[in-house]
C-alpha cells in the first residue's frame, strides 16, 4: 500500500472527491425532494447513492479513516457493482419495456460479485491512493471476470438503447419525450466511458485505476439523470409523465 505524501488537487485527488461526494449526495436529496417516488426515481436515487458510496469510500481509503482499507474497498466496489443493472433497468422503464429477463440476469450476476466481495477474503490483494486515482487491486482472473460483467451489461444497454430509440423515432412525435431520455441516457453512458478510454489511451498504466477514473467522470451522468432525465421522464412530486 502507499499513499502519496502532501495534497495534490488533480483530477481525482482527496478535495476533488469531496467536492463530487457533495455533488452526488446534493443530487440525491434533491431527488428525493423533488420527484414522486416511482420506479424511475428510485432506480436514479440508486444510482447516485451507489456513486456516492463509492466515492466516500475511496477518500476513505486515501485518508486512512473509519473502517479500514480493507472494508472501504469491499464498500466501494459493491456500490460501483449495483451500477449496470440499475443503469439497464433504467433503460427498460424508460423505454417502456415490461418483459426485464434481461435485467433479471444483470441482477442475479450483480449478487454474485457482491457475495464474492464481501465474502472472500482474499478479494482484494492491494490498494493505492495515486496523485489522481485509487487503485483497488483485485486478482488477475477476478479482474477479467468482473470488467466483463461491468463493461459487458453497459454495452449491452447502450446497444438495446440505440435499438429501442431507432423504433421510437420511427412512431413520430407521439413518442418524442420517450425518445430524447432514452438518447440522453446513452449520452449519459459516452460521457463517462469516452473520458475514460481517452485517459486509458494516453497513459495505460491507468488501466488499475479504471474503476476510480470511470466513477470520476460518472458524476456527469449523475447530472443528466438528474437534471435533464428525471424532468422529462419521472415528474415532479405534482405531475408525473411517464
Amino acid at each position: 500500500m502507499a499513499k502519496n505524501s502532501g495534497t495534490q488537487f488533480n483530477c481525482f485527488s482527496p478535495p476533488v472527491m469531496i467536492a463530487t461526494i457533495i455533488v452526488e449526495s446534493g443530487l440525491l436529496i434533491y431527488t428525493l425532494w423533488r420527484y414522486k417516488l416511482t420506479t424511475l426515481s428510485r432506480l436514479v436515487a440508486l444510482c447516485l447513492l451507489a456513486l456516492a458510496v463509492f466515492q466516500i469510500s475511496e477518500y476513505n481509503v486515501c485518508t486512512y479513516s473509519g473502517l479500514g482499507l480493507v472494508n472501504w474497498s469491499r464498500i466501494g466496489y459493491v456500490a460501483i457493482t449495483l451500477l449496470p443493472p440499475l443503469g439497464l433497468h433504467i433503460l427498460h422503464v424508460l423505454a417502456d419495456k415490461p418483459k426485464r429477463r434481461l435485467v433479471i440476469a444483470s441482477y442475479i450476476s450483480m449478487l454474485g460479485f457482491i457475495a464474492y466481495f464481501l465474502n472472500y477474503h482474499s478479494a482484494f490483494i492491494g490498494y493505492q491512493c495515486t496523485g489522481n486515482y485509487v487503485i483497488f487491486q483485485i486478482g488477475l482472473k477476478s479482474s477479467l471476470a468482473y470488467g466483463l460483467y461491468y463493461y459487458g451489461w453497459l454495452l449491452t444497454a447502450m446497444v438495446y438503447g440505440a435499438i429501442w430509440a431507432r423504433q421510437l423515432a420511427k412512431q413520430g412525435s407521439a413518442e418524442f419525450r420517450r425518445l430524447k431520455t432514452i438518447r440522453a441516457l446513452i449520452l449519459g453512458y459516452l460521457v463517462f466511458l469516452v473520458p475514460t478510454a481517452l485517459v486509458y489511451s494516453v497513459n495505460p498504466s491507468s488501466r488499475r485505476g479504471i474503476p476510480s477514473i470511470m466513477c470520476g467522470f460518472a458524476v456527469l451522468f449523475a447530472v443528466i439523470l438528474t437534471v435533464y432525465i428525471l424532468p422529462l421522464a419521472a415528474g415532479t412530486r405534482q405531475n408525473k409523465i411517464i
